[in-house]
């Protein structure tokens, strides 16, 4: 086969790849620059081909470059973070990961592969520069409710055992280890334990541990050193902002395994460093992490190292999912009732026998979030006149039969391939409702890997 089709073949190849593609020769001279690349760094391929890598950027510092050290150095690189300009003043935030090609010992050419992350770059540092006004000494208090252990109702047993043990660990400085589904009230626990203990003057911060990717993660929670890596600035991470209060982990089993094992030596050494630096700084952070799954069986699958399980685990609280915390769900319906008639400037202020009997017989997959969801749809359609919440106002959620869940009908008249598309694009969109939109959470239950996923939510317009 003759030169030109391996050309050809591997452009077509390229314009299948979701993530940007650039190919330099020897020289640095580039062969190949996909599509997905072109809109990643906003610029032309025309700017790219034919011409040295450095004419469309050239302020990048080459020391830095990864695709330099690669057809330069032969040096490879997985997933390094990189912030820099394009020719027109463009400034990009990328995850590279760049592999020389040899022939005979002598490099040829060097492939880079580039994921964008610009703008959870820029929401990362957003975050930062929020949580550090927000402990500014001079700040305006803020408005955000701050839970204590009077604002969790329930007197089931099971409910009562959790609360009590929050109440115990907030006598403490111990890390806590809270595991309860989703919607049980895990931040609020770990708010209370906060706020009614002994650092409840000092910060209380939360980081969702799905919400980011790994390398933006790890200079959230340790900070950042000028020069550490391209386009770093010295920024201080969630432990030095927390220092002296308490830091929420939630959903700590997303957090990369790598990373765990940093946290892990900064729990036991009791400093950090930041990324990229090379100063040990001193803190004293209470932790509190969570997970909506059994430790034991997130330990089993290998997303929960247990060597951290056990150091957070110093006091462990199960909170009980709502189909479990017998007698609860009427003191939670008029707790919820009440804050939401205030919420809509509503009279409601008693739930009819029947409309309780319904709320009893539900099983509350989305827990108390959910019933909270029900009771605010519910009074929300109420007339500004009514005081009693009866059965025909409650907007409870429509059971369907395994049958009917996520069959979409096929129309003779559409082919096999956009009919397959249709159910596919119904089955995530279900499973990302039933995940509360957690990307990561979605691609495992349909086992598929979270790149595949985001590929698909994109093409499917399916918003999360």
């Amino acid at each position: 086969m003759e030169d030109r089709y391996y050309k050809r073949i591997i452009e077509e190849l390229l314009k299948l790849i979701d993530a940007g593609v650039h190919i330099v020769d020897e020289r640095g001279v580039g062969l190949f620059y996909n599509d997905a690349m072109v809109k990643l760094e906003e610029i032309n391929a025309d700017d790219v081909i034919g011409k040295d890598f450095t004419a469309a950027f050239p302020e990048i510092n080459l020391k830095d470059s990864t695709i330099y050290q690669a057809w330069k150095d032969g040096v490879s690189t997985m997933n390094k973070t990189q912030t820099y300009k394009n020719m027109y003043g463009k400034t990009v935030t990328t995850i590279n990961s760049t592999v020389p090609v040899n022939e005979g010992g002598k490099p040829i050419a060097a492939i880079e592969v580039a994921k964008d992350i610009t703008n959870i770059k820029t929401m990362s540092d957003t975050i930062l520069s929020l949580q550090g006004k927000e402990l500014e000494p001079h700040r305006v208090e803020p408005t955000i409710r701050k839970y204590t252990f009077s604002d969790l109702t329930g007197k089931s047993p099971l409910f009562e055992t959790a609360v009590n043990r929050g109440r115990t660990a907030a006598k403490t400085n111990a890390s806590v280890f809270i595991y309860g589904e989703t919607g049980t009230g895990k931040e609020l626990m770990a708010q209370s334990i906060h706020y009614d203990g002994t650092r409840k003057n000092k910060p209380f911060l939360a980081q969702n541990c799905a919400a980011l990717p790994e390398t933006l993660l790890e200079g959230i929670l340790f900070g950042t050193a000028k020069g550490g890596f391209t386009g770093a600035i010295d920024r201080a991470g969630l432990f030095e902002q927390a220092n002296g209060g308490t830091l929420l982990l939630d959903e700590i089993n997303s957090m990369p395994y790598d990373l765990q094992s940093k946290l892990l030596r900064v729990l036991q050494e009791d400093y950090i460093r930041r990324v990229g630096g090379s100063k040990d700084i001193p803190i004293d952070v209470r932790i509190i992490a969570t997970v909506n799954e059994s430790p034991e069986k997130l330990i089993e699958e290998g997303k929960l190292r247990k060597d951290l399980y056990y150091r957070l685990n110093v006091v462990g609280i199960d909170i009980p999912p709502l189909r479990d915390r017998e007698g609860d769900i009427p003191l939670l319906a008029d707790v919820l009732l009440i804050k939401n008639s205030k919420r809509f400037n509503k009279k409601l202020t008693k739930i009819s026998e029947g409309a309780l009997r319904r709320l009893n017989e539900y099983d509350y997959p989305g827990n108390v979030r959910e019933l909270e969801n029900i009771i605010m749809q519910s009074v929300a359609m109420a007339e500004d006149d009514e005081t009693v919440l009866d059965d025909k106002l409650l907007q409870m959620p429509t059971r369907m039969s395994s049958a009917e869940k996520n069959i979409v009908k096929w129309d003779r008249q559409s082919s096999l391939d956009a009919y397959l598309s249709k159910l596919e694009a119904e089955i995530i969109r279900k499973v990302m409702i039933e995940e509360n939109g957690n990307v990561s959470k979605a691609a495992d239950a349909l086992s598929v890997k979270r790149q595949t996923l985001q590929h698909k939510l994109k093409k499917y317009k399916i918003e999360h």
